[in-house]
């Protein structure tokens, strides 16, 4: 069975790859993953392959965010999930220091 991921690109598994080193409840930018993968004025580029992301639940693009601090897009759509997700691991980590 093929599945999307056979039709990333080396870039967009690249990008993939940096998304998937950030920590819970911890976000970058776009930028960050450029530079980090050697492609420092490709941000644009970075945010339309996180927004094909075939594994959402493995690798967290919704970590991803505007150099400004802005939400930015998640999957193509609006912020609100991606927003909810990011204050759920902050809840997560909240939980975790009290134990």
């Amino acid at each position: 069975m093929k599945t999307k991921k056979s039709k990333l690109t080396k870039f967009q598994w690249q990008v993939l790859k940096e998304a998937a080193k950030i920590p819970l409840g911890q976000t970058r930018s776009y930028k960050w993953i450029a530079k980090k993968i050697g492609l420092p004025k490709s941000a644009r580029a970075v945010g339309q392959a996180l927004k094909i992301n075939p594994y959402p639940l493995i690798i967290p693009c919704h970590r991803v965010i505007k150099e400004n601090g802005a939400l930015g897009g998640y999957m193509g759509k609006n912020t609100t999930r991606k927003e909810k997700l990011l204050n759920l691991e902050k809840e997560i980590q909240n939980n975790f220091r009290k134990i």
